[in-house]
C-alpha cells in the first residue's frame, strides 16, 4: 500500500522539483518506509511506499523494457493478490523482482491498455509509456483505491489524495456548492467530481490514457458480473460459497508482514474470522472497539469476545469514548480530504492507531459483504413493491425539511439518478439495489474511510468480499439465498451457522452504532453557535436555524447535527486551510 502522484507538462518541459517534493511530502503518511520517483521528458511520477511484499527489491518505480528497448516505468498503490498466478503465463527471466506490483507492468507489455482486465486485487496504477507519449492510469473495479486529477491548460497532474495536489499547489481548494451540498444530504458524494472544483476521481475500474496532458481514452470494467440470476441448490450454493471464501481469504491474507483483523461481532467480521482460523497455524491478531461508558448503544465487545475465542484469536479491545470523539474529530476530518460525514470515521480511526502501535501493517475488515450478500434493510425496502411499503434507496435527505438549508430542494439526489439510471437491464429489484451501493455508496463512503483513516497511520486495509470471484459468485445468487423474511445475507448466516456457531448468526443483532446522539446533546449550546457561525456552513445553511438545530433532540436531529459539524470541521482545514490542532471546539474558534 502506498502514494502515488505524478504530473506531465503540457509545453514538454520538465516538472519541477519543487511540485514533486511537495507531492511526496503530502503523500508520506501513506508510505512511511520509502520513497521513488522518475522524470521522464515531460512526464514524472513518485511513490511512497508501505512495505507489504517483497520488503528488499519491491521499490518503485518499477521499470521494464518496451518492444523498441525504450524504458517504461509504473508506480501502484495498493496489492495485485493473483501475482503468483499471473506471473506463470511470462518468462520467469522477465522479472527483476518478486513485487506483485511488476506483474501488471508486464501485462502492459503484452496487453496494452487492457492490462488491468486479469487482475485480482485493490489497486490505483500509473504507467509512462514515453515510446507511445502515454500516460496510463488505472483503478480497481470495486474503486478500493482512490485515485485523483486534475486538468489544467500548463498541465495533468494526478495523486492518491486530492489534499496532495492542493498542497503541491496544482489547483486551488475551491469548494463546489453542488457538492457541498449532496455531502450535506447524503453523507458521501457521487459520481467523478468531488467537493473541490476541478479535482476529479479516477472512476472505479476506470482506465485512463493521457497524451499532451490531455485525455484521449476511457475504458471501464465493472465490479459485478453481466449475468442476471443462476439457478442453484443451498446446498451446492453453501460448498460453492465455501470454496470461493476462503479462495479469497486465502489470497488476502498474502503478506511478508503481520496482519490481522477487524471484529465487531457481526456477520462478515465472523465469517472472516471463521476462514481466517482454518487458515493460519498462529491466532488471528483481531481488534474490536467498544463505547460502554454508560451510553444506550450497543457494546458488542462481549459478544465479540465470545466469537474471538471460539476462533481461536488473540483479541484486543479499544475503548471510545466522548473525549476521544472531541478530540479526535478535527483529525479524521483533515484525513478525509474526499469527505465522507459516516460517523463510523471516528472508531476506525482509532482502531487504526491501535493496530499501528500493536505493530502490524495490514488489516483485514468486512466491508462489502452487506453489499454482496445483502445484508441491509434497506435493500428489502427498495426491492418491495410500492404497494407493499417499497420506496427508493436515500429518497430523502438528511438536513430535508429541517428549515435549515437555505436551498431545499431535490438537486442533491441528480448523482443518485444517474446510478440508477446507468443499471444494466435484467436485475431483480434486490440486484438494482446492491449495485447501485456498489457504484457511489462503497466505493465514496465505507472504502474511502477505510482508506484515508487506516493510510493516516501507515496501516493497509484489506477487503476480502469485495473480490471479483466472489462477486460472480454471489452477485447472480437467487434473491432467497440472499434474503429470507427480514434477515438478509442467508447464505452467510447459514454457512457460519456451522462454521463458527458462537457467531449466533441468526440472532437480531442491533448493528454498529457511536453514540453521537448523547455527546452531541450535552455539548449542544455551546456547539451551534460555534458551528453556524463557519463561513462555509453560512454559504448553504440558516444561520439560526442552524444553530437552533443544535439545540433539538431526536434521532434525525442529531444525524444532522453530525453531518454540519463534520462539514464545518472538514471547510476549516480544507478549505480554509486552518490546521487540525486541539479538540473540536479549539478548531472551530475563530
Amino acid at each position: 500500500m502506498c502514494g502515488i502522484a505524478g504530473i506531465v507538462m503540457r509545453d514538454g518541459s520538465k516538472p519541477g522539483a519543487a511540485v514533486l517534493d511537495t507531492l511526496e511530502k503530502a503523500l508520506a503518511h501513506r508510505g512511511p518506509d520509502g520513497s521513488g520517483r522518475q522524470v521522464d521528458g515531460d512526464t514524472g511520477l513518485l511513490q511512497t511506499r508501505l512495505a507489504i511484499i517483497d520488503l528488499k527489491t519491491g521499490d518503485q518505480p518499477l521499470r521494464a523494457r518496451g518492444p523498441s528497448g525504450g524504458l517504461i516505468s509504473l508506480v501502484a498503490n495498493g496489492e495485485i493478490y493473483n501475482y503468483r498466478e499471473l506471473r506463470q503465463e511470462f518468462n520467469a527471466a522477465s522479472f527483476v523482482t518478486e513485487s506483485d506490483c511488476e506483474t501488471p507492468l508486464h501485462l502492459y507489455l503484452r496487453d496494452g491498455v487492457d492490462f488491468a482486465r486479469n487482475l485480482r486485487g485493490m489497486y490505483a496504477i500509473a504507467i509512462h509509456d514515453p515510446q507511445t507519449d502515454r500516460l496510463v492510469l488505472s483503478r480497481d473495479p470495486f474503486g478500493i483505491k482512490p485515485l485523483y486529477f486534475v486538468e489544467t491548460p500548463q498541465f495533468f497532474a494526478f495523486a492518491s489524495e486530492a489534499q496532495a495536489m492542493v498542497q503541491a499547489g496544482v489547483v486551488t481548494p475551491t469548494l463546489d456548492q453542488a457538492k457541498a451540498q449532496e455531502l450535506l444530504q447524503l453523507q458521501f458524494t457521487t459520481g467523478a467530481e468531488t467537493p473541490f472544483a476541478g479535482i476529479e476521481r479516477v472512476l472505479p475500474g476506470e482506465t485512463l490514457v493521457v497524451r499532451a496532458g490531455r485525455i484521449i481514452e476511457r475504458r471501464r470494467l465493472s465490479p459485478l458480473p453481466s449475468a442476471g440470476r443462476h439457478s442453484t441448490t443451498p446446498d451446492q450454493a453453501l460448498n460453492a460459497m465455501m470454496s470461493v471464501l476462503q479462495g479469497s481469504v486465502e489470497m488476502h491474507q498474502r503478506s511478508d508482514v503481520p496482519y490481522g483483523m477487524f471484529l465487531s461481532g457481526g456477520i462478515d467480521s465472523s465469517a472472516l474470522i471463521a476462514m481466517m482460523d482454518r487458515l493460519n497455524d498462529k491466532p488471528v491478531q483481531a481488534f474490536t472497539i467498544g463505547f460502554g461508558d454508560g451510553t444506550k448503544v450497543p457494546d458488542e465487545r462481549a459478544h465479540a469476545q465470545a466469537v474471538a475465542k471460539a476462533a481461536h484469536a488473540e483479541h484486543h479491545e479499544v475503548f471510545f469514548g466522548e473525549s476521544d470523539f472531541w478530540e479526535l474529530l478535527p483529525k479524521a476530518a483533515a484525513a478525509m480530504d474526499d469527505p465522507v460525514a459516516d460517523y463510523a470515521v471516528l472508531p476506525t480511526f482509532k482502531m487504526a492507531a491501535a493496530v499501528r502501535d500493536a505493530g502490524l501493517k495490514v488489516i483485514l475488515s468486512g466491508e462489502g459483504g452487506d453489499e454482496m450478500f445483502a445484508g441491509y434493510g434497506r435493500y428489502r425496502r427498495a426491492a418491495r413493491s410500492r404497494l407493499l411499503g417499497g420506496r427508493p434507496m436515500r429518497n430523502q435527505g438528511i438536513l430535508s425539511g429541517l428549515g435549515v438549508l437555505h436551498e431545499d430542494n431535490e438537486d442533491w439526489r441528480d448523482g443518485m439518478r444517474l446510478a440508477e439510471k446507468a443499471l444494466p437491464d435484467g436485475l431483480s429489484g434486490l440486484q438494482r439495489a446492491q449495485a447501485l451501493d456498489c457504484a457511489d455508496w462503497l466505493p465514496n463512503d465505507l472504502l474511502m474511510k477505510v482508506d484515508r483513516c487506516l493510510m493516516a497511520h501507515g496501516i493497509e486495509g484489506r477487503v476480502p468480499f469485495l473480490d471479483r470471484e466472489l462477486a460472480a459468485f454471489a452477485f447472480p445468487l437467487p434473491d432467497k439465498l440472499k434474503v429470507r423474511g427480514r434477515k438478509g445475507k442467508w447464505l452467510l448466516r447459514k454457512w457460519l451457522e456451522t462454521a463458527l456457531p458462537e457467531s449466533q448468526p441468526f440472532s437480531k443483532k442491533r448493528g454498529f452504532t457511536v453514540p453521537i446522539g448523547p455527546w452531541l446533546e450535552s455539548k449542544g449550546h455551546r456547539l451551534g453557535p460555534l458551528v453556524a457561525d463557519q463561513a462555509g456552513i453560512q454559504q448553504l445553511c440558516r444561520k439560526e436555524s442552524t444553530a437552533a438545530l443544535f439545540r433539538a433532540k431526536g434521532k434525525r436531529e442529531a444525524q444532522a447535527q453530525w453531518v454540519l459539524l463534520f462539514y464545518a470541521l472538514w471547510h476549516q482545514h480544507h478549505i480554509v486551510g486552518k490546521q487540525a490542532e486541539g479538540d473540536a471546539f479549539e478548531m472551530l474558534a475563530a
